[in-house]
């Protein structure tokens, strides 16, 4: 939703400009009189938001390239009296003109106007669902492929918002074909040359989002008496078909998640490697060099993640195990052998104050993803060594059965959900904080010493400060003159050496 907060910026900011390209085209007038107007029945509402999607349309079709222009008015409409003092009527009327509309210039208003008034209002993407908006979605998306890119694009993100809101009907999943979603991996394949494209993103996260739906419906318990077949998921099927046709889209979520600080995104992508790693088709869908940098993405998200986030971290920990039992990473030379048996060791919460102590499916999880062969392997004492009973209880292995047994399982990883917009926090960040409030405080209740004062005597004897060149550097008084030893003080004079060994025996 990036570039509709920069259309808010440009909105509050810069209003004055905007409103002097709009002269150009029509009256400021009609649109402020439009969204202000006082409306008494249904029918004058009615007036006012085919007034609103016209003037709108207008604006579009004089801005070939901008986007703004179009939420802005969007904007107005939400922010006004006429939606304010009947938005349920007003929403009703434009979800009925998405499905009936199919003129593109109205259709961009209407999908605009929708996708911003969703992401405010809880309420309104699980309405669409149930008004059967996604069926028209993936409608006006299959037949408008090529006609107007900046309708296209808000499709897309509609779709993709509107179906991780809500959970998707299964009728309407089985409208997704193949040929849609090998449509969607072509795109992406096509724009790989241009990670900044406004197409990449929003087509990735369709799929992202579609894949959790397909988890989602499979984890129903299947009605025996109904003749329908088990739904297939068109995403994991399409990849493990034509896998090596469509590398970009594994490069581009790889490189996502390391970027990525929205929790319910990660959960997205972490929910397909999962599949991935555990469908025998896709095994080695990756590039070897993009499994180890997934590897690390990993290792530094499980280190980073705080306590509270347990959700997310049993996920991470569900993907490392098929990571590294299925995939390439299982075949020498192993990568980050030795620095993924420190993290398990870590989050088992042995010697280690800064974690909190790990909960059951932590350890459980850990324990899994211990016992792949090569860090088993690694983590073996020497036989006769002495120390096999302490590994080995160190190791989770003197468990019971029913402690070790792994329930993972695809409703496991699909049950895990977040509001969107949550923020992954990061416990390097909170620790950075923690550990300066302790210093400060530290430095707080520990006074300096105050230094020596200078000598204002000598031997007893006060002397005056000199000054140099009338100026404040005080000069150090002078050192007393050597003492003279005459023929009367001959009894006082400087111990002799065989004295001095004594002494110095007596001090040794």
């Amino acid at each position: 939703m990036a570039e509709f907060e920069d259309a808010s910026h440009s909105y509050e900011e810069d209003e004055e400009q905007l409103w002097t390209n709009l002269t150009d085209t029509f009256e400021f007038e009609d649109l402020d009189k439009c969204v202000s107007s006082q409306c008494d029945s249904h029918e004058t509402i009615d007036d006012a938001l085919r007034t609103w999607i016209d003037l709108t349309t207008r604006l579009r079709d004089n801005f070939y390239e901008s986007q703004d222009e179009v939420v802005t008015c969007a904007r107005m409409l939400l922010s006004s009296d006429l939606f304010q003092g009947n938005k349920d009527y007003v929403r009703t009327q434009i979800i009925y003109s998405l499905l009936q509309e199919d003129e593109t210039g109205p259709l961009h208003a209407i999908v605009c106007l929708l996708l911003l008034d969703g992401c405010q209002d809880d309420t309104m993407f699980p309405r669409m669902v149930r008004e059967a908006c996604f069926p028209r979605l993936l409608e006006l998306i299959n037949g408008r492929r090529d006609q107007d890119h900046r309708l296209h694009r808000l499709l897309l993100q509609l779709m993709y918002e509107m179906s991780r809101m809500e959970r998707l009907r299964v009728d309407d999943l089985t409208m997704v074909d193949d040929e849609f979603v090998h449509y969607l991996f072509a795109l992406i394949e096509e724009l790989s040359d241009d990670v900044h494209d406004p197409y990449h993103y929003p087509t990735i996260r369709v799929l992202l989002v579609l894949n959790e739906q397909y988890m989602l419906a499979s984890t129903e318990v299947a009605d025996p008496s109904s003749p329908t077949s088990p739904l297939t998921n068109r995403i994991v099927k399409c990849l493990s078909l034509h896998g090596a046709s469509f590398r970009t889209f594994g490069e581009n979520i790889i490189l996502l998640l390391n970027r990525e600080t929205e929790t319910s995104l990660q959960l997205l992508i972490l929910k397909l490697l999962y599949l991935l790693f555990t469908n025998k088709a896709t095994y080695e869908y990756f590039y070897t060099n993009d499994l180890r940098v997934l590897l690390d993405v990993i290792i530094r998200n499980l280190m980073d993640l705080p306590d509270e986030k347990m959700s997310l971290r049993h996920t991470y920990l569900r993907v490392l195990y098929p990571l590294l039992a299925h995939t390439q990473l299982s075949q020498p030379p192993h990568y980050k052998q030795d620095e993924i048996i420190r993290v398990l060791n870590i989050l088992r919460g042995s010697q280690n104050v800064h974690f909190a102590p790990a909960d059951d499916t932590t350890l459980r999880l850990v324990d899994r993803v211990s016992k792949v062969k090569w860090i088993d392997e690694a983590q073996s004492p020497v036989v006769g060594s002495g120390e096999a009973e302490i590994a080995r209880r160190f190791l989770g292995i003197s468990l019971s059965r029913s402690q070790t047994a792994s329930s993972v399982s695809v409703s496991d990883v699909a049950a895990v959900k977040e509001k969107p917009g949550v923020q992954t926090p990061s416990r390097s960040g909170d620790g950075a904080d923690a550990d300066t409030a302790e210093t400060g405080a530290t430095m707080a209740t520990r006074p300096k010493k105050p230094l020596p004062e200078v000598p204002k005597h000598r031997h007893g004897v006060p002397f005056a400060q000199k000054f140099v060149n009338g100026g404040q550097k005080k000069t150090p008084p002078k050192a007393p003159p050597p003492r003279r030893w005459g023929r009367m003080k001959t009894v006082e004079k400087p111990p002799t050496d065989p004295i001095q060994e004594t002494v110095s025996k007596q001090e040794a």
